[in-house]
């Protein structure tokens, strides 16, 4: 058993502040969302990435992977858009097992509402607290941090699967 590097002062202060930071502007963000757009913020967040989304569309497991919302949550709030009209479930021809979720007009339409105010939001709850230099900083760090979590995650499938195999 090896010793655990513990937190310094300074670190465990860094990772709470984050941790809370993280969780606050979450909430404020799906209140402003819910009240302005009555679109929750995981809603919003699928629509968004739909958008952006090669001719509009994921597959399910892609959209949970690029989501907050969790798998089983994906499916629950893919069928509530898809109810609403504004996502398209969509049957993959070459997976029989998979599915497609795609961005409708109505959905493109409601992101469109809904957007000013969710940007105003992280403006005034993100954005203007920073500095550029700070944007520039946190932009790059998120962007390293992203990356290795992307990498170790493709690591432990590739181990994953050369152990099956």
């Amino acid at each position: 058993m090896t010793d655990t590097p513990w937190l310094s002062d300074d670190e465990h202060r860094l990772w709470r502040a984050y941790l809370d930071a993280t969780r606050l502007l979450l909430q404020e963000l799906d209140r402003q969302l819910v009240s302005d757009a009555a679109l929750p913020f995981g809603d919003y967040e699928i629509l968004v990435l739909l958008s952006e989304a090669p001719e509009k569309r994921l597959r399910m497991s892609e959209l949970a992977d690029a989501s907050t919302v969790s798998r089983s949550g994906i499916t629950r709030a893919v069928a509530r858009l898809a109810k609403a009209g504004q996502v398209r479930r969509v049957e993959c021809e070459s997976d029989k097992r998979g599915a497609w979720a795609e961005l409708t007009d109505d959905g493109a339409a409601r992101l469109a509402q809904a957007g000013p105010g969710h940007v105003a939001a992280v403006r005034a709850n993100m954005l203007d607290l920073l500095s550029p230099r700070d944007i520039m900083v946190m932009t790059h760090r998120f962007s390293e941090m992203r990356q290795h979590l992307l990498d170790e995650r493709g690591d432990r499938a590739h181990s994953a699967s050369e152990t099956l195999a």
